[in-house]
This record gives structure tokens, sequence and C-alpha cells, in this order.
């Protein structure tokens, strides 16, 4: 189980950018499968946990999003991305600074692209487990993915001209 909620949790951390949220989003996952557990296909658990936890995050995303553009409609949310140890500042600087050019990249996917490259790319699933917890032919996974990197080295680019 503790396999589980680790994987719930990096896939919501790395939808939310936020530890608490990704938090309440796992504990609102597994609240859902024990209501659910007599429903739930013990061979397809992975899958359903993924969807359920996919879903979820895009929902408290959404919500925060809401939030944001309520409470300052000309200000951007700042995310706190961890700087590496032991790196010059400069350095440092430029390697956040892409991170959080990158985390925007991501962020202006369509869904379902946003989602495959964060499982595929950050979470390490396999392509045929992506298409099981999408629900999404083998195919179109490949698709998805493909158009998705295209269109985030088009965008990053712009501020890093050696990305080919």
């Amino acid at each position: 189980m503790q396999y589980h909620r680790q994987r719930v949790f990096a896939l919501a951390w790395h939808i939310l950018s936020d530890r608490e949220e990704a938090a309440d989003v796992t504990q609102t996952v597994f609240i859902r499968l024990w209501d659910r557990r007599s429903e739930v296909d013990p061979d397809r658990v992975d899958a359903w946990l993924v969807r359920v936890a996919r879903n979820a995050a895009i929902d408290a995303w959404r919500r925060r999003r809401t939030r944001e553009r309520v409470m300052s409609a000309n200000t951007e949310a700042v995310e706190q991305l961890p700087g590496s140890h032991g790196e010059p500042p400069d350095a440092c600087a430029a390697s956040s600074e892409f991170r959080r050019r990158l985390r925007v990249a991501i962020d202006e996917l369509t869904e379902p692209q946003r989602s495959i490259v964060i499982l595929r790319e950050m979470e390490g699933y396999q392509y045929d487990e992506i298409g099981e917890a999408l629900d999404l032919p083998l195919s179109t996974v490949k698709v998805y993915l493909h158009r998705a990197r295209r269109k985030l080295r088009e965008t990053l680019r712009v501020y890093s001209p050696e990305i080919t």
C-alpha cells in the first residue's frame, strides 16, 4: 500500500507542485478507493488509482487557478523551486529559471498531453501503463506524447536556443 501511496502522491505533486495539495489529493484518492473497494477490480487497482489521482489533481489545480485569478487578476503566482546544492549561484539561478519555464510550458499543454508527459517523463510509466490508466489506445498515447514533446521544445527554444 505504501508503494501505491507514494506513486499517487508523486503524480499529484508533479501536477500541482504543492506538497500540501498533493497530500490532500492522495488522501482523497484512498478514501475513494475505500468507498469503492467492492467495485474496483484488484487486477486494475494501479490504473484506477492513476486515473482517479490524475482527475483529482487536475480538479485541485483548476480550483487553485480560479482562486488565483479571483484574488489577483494581474499578479502571477510565483513557484518556489528547490535550488541545487553545490552549484554556483548563477548556474543555480539559470537552472531554477529553466525549471520554472518548463513548469509553465507543461501547464500550458492541453489534457491529456499534460498528464501523459507527467506520467511518462516525470513518473517513468510505460506507454501501455499510461494507456491503461488514461483509457487511451497505445498509439494515441504515443502521438500525444510526441506532439507534447514537440510543443515543449518549441516553447522552451525561445528561452534556450540550444534545445533541439
